[in-house]
């Protein structure tokens, strides 16, 4: 699985990012993929996840009503809508892949349940 990060830079606070994530080798149709991001000094932190077996998505309450994860399943890209930026959200971002999740939920998941990474995408908000 090949996973590939794109679309982060620096906005101002209030503004919006697209971030994208190109995806290959990925075969398995019950997945689950996330999106995470880590700050120096803190904890890396599950933002948004979805579910390829039912569709579903799940946002951290953090980014709620902000941030929407999606999936274009005939271009094999995961996305991160990501609006109304805050200095908070300043972060590299990750996605992941999880070919055969016990779970998908942003409030269960952990870094060590996702096989695959992307190399990240940095989001600077000032």
């Amino acid at each position: 699985v090949q996973l590939v990060e794109s679309g982060g830079g620096s906005v101002q606070t209030g503004g919006s990012l697209k971030l994208s994530c190109a995806v290959s080798g990925l075969t398995s149709s019950h997945y689950c993929m996330a999106w995470f991001r880590q700050s120096p000094g803190k904890e890396r932190e599950a933002v948004a996840t979805i579910y390829n077996g039912d569709g579903r998505t799940y946002c951290a309450d953090s980014v709620k009503d902000r941030f929407i994860i999606s999936k274009d399943n005939a271009n094999n890209t995961l996305y991160l809508q990501m609006a109304r930026l805050k200095p908070e959200d300043t972060a590299m971002y990750y996605c992941a892949a999880s070919s055969y999740p016990d779970y998908c939920t942003v409030a269960a998941v952990h870094g060590a349940d996702f096989a695959d990474w992307g190399q990240g995408t940095q989001v600077t908000v000032s």
